[in-house]
């Protein structure tokens, strides 16, 4: 392009000693002159062409770079990700625990800071489904927790009670006390005998089930 434009361009008078004589008049000049200014502003285009090209040359071998350089960028920042991602589930997993110790240490402030059960010794049930005991010395209708059935409690059976008196735990039976001789068995009590004194008693399941045996 630059060879033709030093060669192949004359001026605008350059064309015109070139012609004939009998051309050389007003109007074709004129159109040698306009053929003249096309072929000047086709250089300027076809200059300002190169340049673009240039520079789109140039922004194409740059291309590669800012395309590994993003790379670099995008790779470092799913790094970053998995990083965050397993921190994430680290104080997950430890919060999990935290959480867990701290049921566990409620449960055990609580039950050191229950009140103290009291024990009652298991008499007769009631038509209604209460139970009489006999607790602190006193004989006390109380109620049962809804998962204890008073079937499967026997005469003489320990109770644990709560602070309002009702049964909410069975125990077994109390295995102190004082010695006594057996005189003689009823129908639902027998007759004990202690330093000649001799007083009339319920008696325990598992002593009524040895005195058949």
């Amino acid at each position: 392009m630059k060879e033709f434009d030093k060669k192949s361009s004359p001026g605008r008078e350059g064309f015109s000693k070139f012609l004939p004589a009998s051309i050389s008049d007003s109007s074709t000049r004129r159109r040698l002159t306009e053929y003249e200014i096309q072929v000047q502003d086709l250089q300027a285009y076809v200059r300002s062409l190169e340049a673009e090209t240039v520079h789109l040359r140039k922004k194409l071998e740059d291309t590669p770079k800012d395309f590994m350089v993003i790379e670099n960028k995008l790779r470092e920042a799913n790094r970053q990700l998995v990083q965050a991602f397993n921190q994430n589930e680290k104080l997950v997993n430890a919060l999990y625990e935290a959480r867990e110790q701290i049921t566990a240490l409620k449960e055990e402030v609580d039950k050191l800071c229950a009140p103290p059960s009291t024990y009652g010794v298991y008499l007769s049930v009631n038509d209604d489904g209460t139970v009489n005991i006999l607790a602190q010395g006193r004989k006390v209708k109380v109620n049962l927790h809804p998962s204890i059935k008073p079937e499967t409690i026997k005469p003489g059976q320990e109770l644990v009670l709560n602070e309002g008196l009702n049964v909410v735990e069975t125990a077994g039976y109390e295995v102190q006390g004082d010695v006594v001789i057996l005189k003689e068995q009823l129908d639902r009590s027998a007759r004990w005998s202690r330093c000649a004194r001799t007083r009339k008693r319920s008696a325990s399941s598992p002593i009524r089930c040895a005195r058949c045996a």
